[in-house]
């Protein structure tokens, strides 16, 4: 594989990830309000809303406008979970406390070769940036997690009008470095929103399967750890 100029990654499930799972803080929050569903019917539940959410695009471009749009969508999402396993009194308070809780760094984690990864790719001259269909909540997750300062660009599906699969996400996070996107490698944990789309706009797309989960296709590139990234890359080239 030649070096890429540029290496794009996904954010949540990829970088970092939630400290237990989302089921588990969704219950953790709700119990004051007497909810005693079952975490992990709460985790399925979850799957099920947000695999069925529409895609985080608006039809709006002021910054506040979409932050908004974005409040908006994941009070769909968190309604649409507790339809599922039973509404109650107090939702709407509640919603404020989960959507302030996950905008907290210490609502994620770190995987434990990120930082050795982007360190090592930074060195090699190697401009990073994020394509995530994630929301604006994300740069203070990144700040927090002490990440941010590998990045060179963030691409949001919110500000940016498109959502991963759609190559227009791809293209806005391009025009950012001026390069081809022959040029580009996109790394992330969905075959269908990373390793395909990535592919379908002209990238090189490789899969991130660090549980061996997913059916691997014999023409897409798929990796165990982050940390196979540098081995992809190929000898460090110094100077």
């Amino acid at each position: 594989m030649a070096p890429p100029r540029v290496i794009f990654f996904d954010a949540a499930d990829t970088l970092f990830h939630v400290k237990g799972s989302v089921g588990e803080a969704y219950l953790s929050l709700a119990r004051k309000y007497g909810v005693t569903a079952d975490r992990d019917a709460l985790q399925q539940a979850f799957v099920k809303a947000f695999d069925a959410a529409p895609p985080p695009v608006f039809a709006v471009q002021d910054p506040q406008e979409i932050k908004a749009c974005e409040r908006l969508w994941w009070f769909d999402v968190v309604h649409h979970v507790f339809y599922r396993v039973g509404l109650f009194e107090g939702f709407d308070e509640y919603f404020e406390e989960v959507f302030a809780y996950f905008s907290r760094p210490d609502a994620w984690e770190l995987y434990e070769d990120t930082v050795s990864t982007l360190s090592e790719l930074a060195a090699r001259k190697i401009e990073l940036g994020i394509v995530s269909n994630f929301d604006s909540r994300l740069y203070e997750i990144l700040i927090g997690l002490g990440i941010d300062r590998f990045f060179d660009s963030v691409t949001l599906a919110s500000f940016a009008g498109a959502a991963k699969p759609s190559p227009a996400i791809f293209q806005r996070a391009l025009r950012k470095h001026g390069i081809a996107a022959r040029d580009a490698l996109h790394i992330g944990n969905s075959l269908r929103d990373d390793a395909r789309a990535a592919a379908a706009a002209g990238l090189r797309g490789v899969l991130l399967d660090r549980h061996g989960r997913e059916a691997i296709p014999p023409d897409v590139v798929a990796i165990k750890s982050l940390g196979d990234v540098v081995t992809l890359v190929g000898e460090r080239q110094d100077g």
